[in-house]
């Protein structure tokens, strides 16, 4: 039995194969992780669109500094894309979406209880209209 046990990881007529593999497994995994991110164009435009809707439902009276927030992270973000930091860009056009979701959110609810005030004093008022006519 002469069979030769392996001392080292050169000895193993299999490392020239594995050395490749690893190399090209190594190369595969940096090109990746070096792709660069694409410009998130879309978002800034779904951003836009949920800044326009805020305004639109009343966010510049009803929810200022939601509304605020959302026009300056989305100047950032313009920013960013100019540098081409799109992550960042990505990121802060997300935050400029929900905080303008958030703004027309509010707004929505403060007409909504304005007008079911209205709605009440109406009533009130109609009440005593009624119990006067029946005095």
């Amino acid at each position: 039995m002469d069979k030769k046990i392996p001392k080292t990881f050169n000895d193993i007529k299999l490392y020239p194969m594995m050395r490749m593999v690893g190399v090209m497994t190594c190369s595969t995994i940096f090109l990746v992780g070096c792709a660069s991110t694409p410009a998130p164009t879309e978002q800034i435009a779904t951003s836009k669109t949920a800044i326009d809707t805020a305004l639109s439902a009343g966010g510049n009276e009803f929810a200022p500094l939601q509304l605020k927030s959302a026009i300056d992270k989305m100047e950032g973000a313009k920013h960013a894309m100019g540098d081409k930091n799109y992550v960042l860009a990505r990121q802060l056009a997300e935050e400029a979406q929900i905080d303008a979701q958030l703004a027309e959110a509010m707004a929505r609810t403060n007409k909504a209880q304005k007008a079911a005030e209205a709605l009440q004093e109406s009533s009130r008022v109609l009440r005593q209209e009624i119990d006067r006519q029946i005095q």
